[in-house]
């Protein structure tokens, strides 16, 4: 029986891991909870954790997943009587929050007046400014043509930021450096913002120059109660998005503290804030606090500053929403240290490239203070078609220092098996200085990073599936030892050998380190389904190696292929049309 008064059924409208995550806490409160699933999610691990599990038409996101009126008849056919929207989709759509209320649900999250003052990342803007919160130059309103960006940057210099209004999680947004870089900052910046949040509205900021990313939880009631629930750092970044995340924020100053916690409060108090959100800030390198936006929703992150503090803050949105005030007025100081790595199925060896498929093996990690939360198991399908995260790893400690040795274990131990991670990259970002003495910036691994696992085919390969595992014994003490599939079977020779061989071939083949040259030119390949979104050259043109050729988007990412050669560029695939992971786009001859 549930222990809210009013809530009993609760329709989740998402999907992976936050779905999941929803579904157990609803069960811990006793609600039944109801989950949804496209096509392609047939079976995963969200729709069985939820007591039921409904069908929706499609597989795009617009189809399924922010399709409003299926969603709605489930939630009425079902016996719903509140909605979760999790983050991402419709999160942050004050539209879907008023239809929810409109149909006599619960909606579990800020108000849609809320959503639209603080969602909106200019009247967020103006809010932070009312209420004193430092900022960095941005534009009063959204931008309708690149031409005002480029004047934007006269006046202020560059870089800028071209950012969704109504967008986040790094989605929809552009940093750009050059004049002549700013159309195409522009447009792209409006797709990958309409294509994730259905709406492409841009503004424009002044981007600080190596920034800190870092940000206050806030949970807030209808009592008039504001509670900053702690700090993070989110610095981490690639392509600005989130990568590791820690709580409470390091080596910030008292007064940068002070300026993050009571800059939240007063703009959540201001904006007649309640339920879960965050508002974040950014940190120039000379230490000056600018406010950055709110996320009027869960974060992907919130599970973090939960391991500090042991508030589970999905519980407290369903309270909220019930009408209850939150547990605590008083913010919670942290115990001990936490990070969280988001496991994505990404391809490091291939500048993070969306990797979809099969996972045939998920081996979490065990031990003291590790806590994982999955969206995945073993057998799950990873479609193309939405956001690469298939869980996340969160490891406590009593200190910093000790969270950072459990995490480089946890790591170690994650065994993730038919589609490429990024725990390649987590492996080494937890030894790297730059993370110990955070002097990390939201571009920093974009800049800087030198990543040791692209040193060579043997070694990219070693650190995916195609490795072997070899314990032998020396002096009877027991070695572990990871060895490239291909050397080993070379050295030992046989059948072995030559599909080993094949399967080295084949990949390199699919991936944008492949140097063979087709019969009658180069072929470019798309390394992962998707679609092409716009070609950078016309059939028939001549084209330099290394020029930006052809953009494509998959899991609500848009990536830019350069040509593999110079020659003349014959296009296979036009644009607007999909692709399937090794597909030949076109040539080069």
């Amino acid at each position: 029986m549930s222990t809210l008064p009013g809530l009993s059924t609760v329709l989740i409208a998402q999907r992976g891991e936050i779905a999941t995550r929803i579904a157990r806490t609803a069960r811990d409160l006793g609600l039944r909870s109801i989950a949804v699933y496209s096509p392609a999610d047939a079976g995963a691990l969200h729709t069985a954790v939820a007591d039921e599990a409904y069908a929706l038409p499609g597989n795009s996101a617009q189809e399924s997943y922010m399709n409003i009126p299926a969603l709605l008849d489930i939630a009425t056919r079902t016996g719903a009587d509140c909605v979760h929207p999790g983050y991402g989709f419709l999160a942050e759509n004050a539209d879907f929050a008023r239809a929810v209320i409109a149909a006599g649900l619960v909606w579990i999250g800020p108000s849609p007046e809320a959503i639209e003052i603080l969602g909106d990342k200019i009247a967020a803007r103006a809010l932070a400014t009312k209420t004193g919160a430092p900022l960095a130059p941005g534009t009063p309103d959204p931008i309708t043509d690149w031409q005002e960006a480029k004047a934007f940057a006269e006046e202020y210099g560059l870089p800028i930021a071209i950012k969704a209004a109504f967008g986040g999680g790094g989605r929809g947004l552009k940093v750009v450096d050059s004049m002549e870089g700013i159309e195409e900052g522009f447009l792209s910046a409006g797709r990958e913002a309409l294509e994730a949040f259905g709406r492409g509205e841009c503004y424009v900021e002044k981007f600080l120059v190596k920034p800190r990313h870092v940000e206050a939880q806030v949970l807030a009631d209808t009592h008039g109660n504001v509670q900053v629930v702690g700090t993070r750092d989110c610095s981490t970044q690639r392509r600005f998005q989130k990568l590791v995340e820690e709580a409470p924020a390091p080596f910030l100053s008292p007064e940068q503290e002070a300026s993050i916690i009571s800059g939240a409060r007063n703009i959540c108090a201001a904006g007649k804030y309640t339920s879960a959100g965050t508002v974040e800030f950014i940190i120039s390198a000379d230490g000056t606090v600018s406010f950055l936006e709110v996320n009027t929703r869960i974060q992907v992150e919130h599970s973090v500053t939960e391991a500090v503090t042991g508030i589970d803050i999905i519980a407290e949105q369903f309270r909220i929403a019930a009408g209850l005030p939150v547990q605590s007025t008083a913010d919670p100081k942290p115990n001990g240290h936490a990070f969280e790595f988001r496991i994505n199925a990404e391809d490091v060896a291939n500048g993070f490239a969306p990797c979809p498929g099969t996972v045939t093996l998920f081996e979490p990690p065990l031990g003291p203070g590790i806590r994982v939360d999955s969206g995945v198991r073993s057998g799950s399908t990873v479609p193309p078609y939405y956001d690469s995260l298939m869980a996340k790893l969160i490891v406590w400690g009593p200190t910093r220092e000790i969270a950072l040795r459990r995490s480089k274990a946890a790591l170690r131990e994650f065994t993730i098996k038919g589609v490429r991670s990024v725990l390649p990259f987590h492996r080494q970002i937890v030894e790297h200085p730059a993370l110990h003495e955070m002097q990390l910036y939201t571009d920093w691994v974009d800049k800087e990073f030198s990543p040791q696992y692209l040193n060579d085919a043997d070694e990219i390969a070693a650190i995916y599936d195609l490795q072997r595992i070899i314990t032998i014994e020396i002096d009877g003490r027991l070695h572990e030892l990871r060895l490239p599939q291909l050397a080993l079977e070379n050295t030992l020779g046989g059948s072995a050998s030559a599909a080993a061989s094949n399967t080295v071939a084949a990949q390199a083949g699919s991936g944008s380190s492949q140097t063979s040259t087709a019969a009658g030119g180069t072929p470019i390949i798309g390394r992962f389904a998707g679609s092409v979104v716009q070609w950078k050259a016309r059939n028939g043109d001549a084209v330099t190696k290394g020029d930006p050729l052809v953009t494509v988007e998959a899991m609500k990412m848009e990536t830019t292929l350069v040509a593999p050669a110079s020659g003349i560029l014959s296009i296979a695939v036009a644009a607007g049309n999909t692709f399937e992971s090794g597909a030949q786009l076109g040539i080069i001859s």
